[in-house]
């Protein structure tokens, strides 16, 4: 199977937009969790940003979950109500791109 094309180009994320399957990517993922917890606006792709500043997100994306024991159904009302509509557009808009997750459970190995 062939490899999924790569999320940065150079030093600089591509974006959500630009990204694999609108950004089912780890990358992709951890921006749609900074939008849920209203670190960057939902509007923000990341585009351009160099891989320190998404690394810093990681970090901050990491410290509010761990608040919740890196668990959804932790997360209250409100956080959670925000993360299923972020997260379940972007794999219903991912689906229309004929993603099926099959990068996410594949191995080379």
């Amino acid at each position: 199977m062939p490899r999924p094309p790569q999320s940065v180009k150079s030093d600089r994320y591509i974006g959500l937009d630009n990204d694999l399957f609108g950004g089912m990517t780890t990358i992709g993922k951890t921006i749609r969790d900074a939008q849920v917890f209203g670190l960057i606006e939902e509007t923000e792709t990341c585009e351009g940003w160099n891989l320190a500043g998404i690394n810093a997100l990681l970090d901050k994306v990491n410290a509010e979950w761990d608040k919740y024991g890196c668990l959804v159904s932790r997360l209250p009302k409100e956080l959670f109500e925000r993360h299923q509509r972020i997260h379940g557009e972007a794999v219903k808009k991912a689906k229309e791109l004929g993603w099926d997750g099959d990068y996410e459970t594949h191995s080379d190995t």
